[in-house]
């Protein structure tokens, strides 16, 4: 059985990304995205539109351009040969290679795939996404990267939550650019 894994990075005051979708006030940091990415094995990526277009439009050039971060294209070549599944009712196609268009029933969907063998999958931003399938119960680990920064307005991934689910906190780790990673499961 494979599990769904939810990573985002998050404001201190709980926003994964500005009331415009901004997301320029993440404080990357490779040891941060080094100990989150040990803690899962994906092979899988969820996707919703919006965030799919923005990988789409970043990652594929990354793997092939001398002048990026050795570890960016090492992250870019990963991503490049996952499977990506995009949920979507308004797109027509997906071009990323190895990325496949879902349009339907996403909890039945996922209910599946999740039976079959196979790596973890993992969800990256795709707020829609996240509730939708928080909601079903169908993500298995939460991994929140809590980045040191205060929004005061934004977007909640969690905010048409409906019903109280109680996590485990599995992990916790601080970093010295001021992130701090938890990891909680089911």
């Amino acid at each position: 059985m494979r599990k769904v894994i939810m990573f985002n990075r998050v404001s201190i005051d709980g926003f994964y990304k500005g009331l415009n979708g901004e997301i320029d006030w993440f404080i990357h940091d490779p040891e941060v995205d080094k100990a989150a990415h040990e803690m899962m094995n994906p092979d899988t990526i969820f996707f919703g539109r919006v965030t799919y277009r923005m990988f789409e439009g970043y990652w594929p050039q990354v793997a092939n351009n001398p002048s990026a971060p050795a570890g960016a294209r090492a992250m870019a070549n990963e991503l490049n040969e996952m499977t990506k599944i995009v949920f979507s009712s308004t797109m027509e196609r997906a071009s990323w290679e190895n990325s496949r268009l879902v349009n339907g029933d996403i909890a039945k969907f996922v209910q599946e795939i999740k039976q079959e063998d196979g790596a973890d999958i993992v969800i990256f931003g795709s707020g829609s996404i996240v509730q939708q399938l928080s909601h079903e119960e169908l993500i298995d680990e939460y991994l929140f990267v809590v980045t040191p920064v205060i929004l005061g307005s934004g977007k909640s991934l969690f905010h048409d939550a409906s019903g109280s689910q109680t996590l485990k906190l599995k992990e916790t780790r601080s970093f010295g650019s001021g992130n701090v990673l938890l990891h909680y499961e089911k």
